[in-house]
């Protein structure tokens, strides 16, 4: 509102239409280097988007590798839990067996010795195989610590994305709001140029209506010339006086047609100026959809993106 009021009061101070018609064609040279700026500014969205994809890609990538990891650390513990297994099925086997031994030792008293030293082998075992256990167990921990590390870098990597991801739509809603504002900035100065130019025919109309009457009154001077001539030798004083009058009449018609070929050129150069923003407003019309159509698709491929990253945050979760 405030821009067209200046406007407004700018043309107001011109005197000539060609002044007015030239503020018009600067004012809309000054639009149109808006709208190229809101281009090159929606060209470094779309190239910062692609770098956001790219990055994405690289951290499903990453993503996937840990899940791998984990993957393998969770088939190490079901082997380790398989191999405690064992290890307590012997420890049992073992204490069934030395539970025969005794009940047999005052029958194989001879073999006591043996039984002993199998025993002694079994315990050097079984505390080797503790230690295995205790090493696995360590080496179990220190990968779960390393495991969450991960998962808190790649938590707070998602974090990071999500702001950079708002960042942009907020340039993108920033960026069609302008693109909406120079819209209606065009059409509001289109709807001034088709009033200067309804104005301008109006006018001459007019023209032409005065050229006609005068013209009329031109024949009847004529009519009434031709009356006075054949009274010429009876009044040669009203005679003078007609003469005079006609140079008047004469001078007064060809000024008036002056007039009306300015007012007819005006008005041809204002229909010719409203065909070229008319074409003008075709081609921005144009690109405003395909820009509108660039804005859907990042749209799209950013609730995709979104909803890629809670799939992922879920399977972290699971």
């Amino acid at each position: 509102g405030k821009e067209i009021t200046l406007l407004m009061q700018t043309l107001n101070t011109l005197s000539t239409p060609e002044e007015k018609l030239a503020a018009l064609c600067k004012k809309y040279a000054e639009l149109l280097e808006e709208h190229r700026n809101s281009q090159k500014q929606m060209r470094i969205l779309q190239k910062k988007q692609t770098q956001l994809v790219q990055e994405k890609d690289h951290l499903q990538s990453e993503h996937s590798k840990a899940i791998l990891a984990r993957s393998k650390l969770e088939s190490l513990c079901r082997e380790l839990q398989r191999h405690n297994r064992t290890l307590k099925a012997s420890v049992q086997r073992a204490r069934e067996e030395e539970e025969k031994r005794k009940e047999v030792t005052s029958h194989f008293q001879v073999t006591l010795n043996d039984i002993q030293l199998q025993m002694e082998q079994h315990n050097e075992r079984n505390s080797k195989l503790r230690q295995e256990n205790m090493e696995l167990a360590e080496r179990l921990k220190k990968l779960i610590e390393q495991y969450e590390l991960r998962e808190e870098h790649i938590d707070k990597v998602f974090k990071h994305k999500d702001l950079q991801q708002q960042l942009v739509d907020a340039k993108l809603q920033q960026a069609q709001e302008m693109l909406k504002e120079a819209e209606e900035r065009h059409q509001r100065e289109k709807d001034f140029l088709l009033k200067e130019a309804v104005e301008s025919q109006r006018m001459c109309e007019l023209m032409k209506q005065q050229e006609t009457h005068l013209k009329q009154q031109l024949a009847l001077y004529t009519e009434k010339f031709e009356e006075f001539q054949n009274t010429l030798s009876k009044s040669s004083e009203v005679f003078t006086t007609f003469k005079q009058e006609m140079e008047k009449m004469t001078k007064k018609i060809k000024k008036l047609e002056k007039e009306t070929t300015m007012y007819r050129s005006r008005w041809e150069s204002s229909n010719k100026a409203l065909l070229e923003m008319a074409e003008e407003k075709t081609l921005r019309d144009k690109e405003l959809e395909g820009l509108q159509v660039k804005i859907q698709r990042l749209e799209k491929l950013c609730r995709a993106l979104q909803t890629e990253r809670n799939d992922l945050n879920k399977k972290v979760q699971d």
